[in-house]
């Protein structure tokens, strides 16, 4: 994963849980990077180990710390320059979550070892739709129920969020129900 990946964490665990939690975690995660470089691409297994090592430091589930990332990397990446890319993938949380791979390839455009999921969109209504997501890593799924409520909360809507779908069950990818509520 690329340095802005792993810096968006760091950012939000110093933020969340301070500077001194964030260096316990990096420590415990075995990580020497004093600096993420965020056009760099790194190992997987560096983002893996940091959020296993701020699981077991916080005593919370990595699943409930990667919905949180995922809310936090929406908001995150806007304030990182990318929120034009955001404004430019749709002006609703349908247009977005069916113009992620469009976004997706934009952004590859500046990250060359990009490898980034896809994602379809199908039974869409006004008020609902499913979201299928397909992803070469693995584990990664709570991460995207927090990106779309992180998207819901750009658009000022309240969703309700159902997983259909999972790879760690047998299924060949992840999907989710996405109500929008009134």
């Amino acid at each position: 994963m690329y340095g802005l990946v792993n810096r968006a964490l760091e950012e939000m665990m110093r933020k969340t849980h301070g500077d001194a939690t964030w260096e316990k975690i990096k420590e415990r995660a075995g990580v020497d990077i004093e600096v993420f470089v965020r056009m760099d691409a790194y190992p997987d297994d560096i983002t893996y180990k940091l959020v296993g090592a701020a699981s077991e430091l916080l005593n919370q589930p990595a699943e409930a710390l990667l919905k949180a990332f995922g809310e936090y990397w929406t908001l995150y990446t806007g304030s990182e320059g990318y929120g034009a890319l955001l404004d430019a993938a749709g002006s609703s949380l349908q247009e977005t979550l069916a113009n992620l791979d469009d976004l997706h390839v934009r952004v590859g455009l500046m990250y060359a070892e990009l490898k980034p999921p896809s994602f379809r969109c199908s039974e869409v209504t006004a008020d609902r739709l499913v979201l299928h997501y397909y992803s070469t890593r693995d584990g990664l799924a709570p991460m995207v129920v927090g990106l779309i409520e992180g998207l819901g909360k750009r658009f000022g809507q309240t969703l309700e969020i159902e997983r259909l779908a999972r790879r760690e069950s047998g299924d060949d990818h992840d999907s989710f129900s996405i109500r929008i509520l009134p």
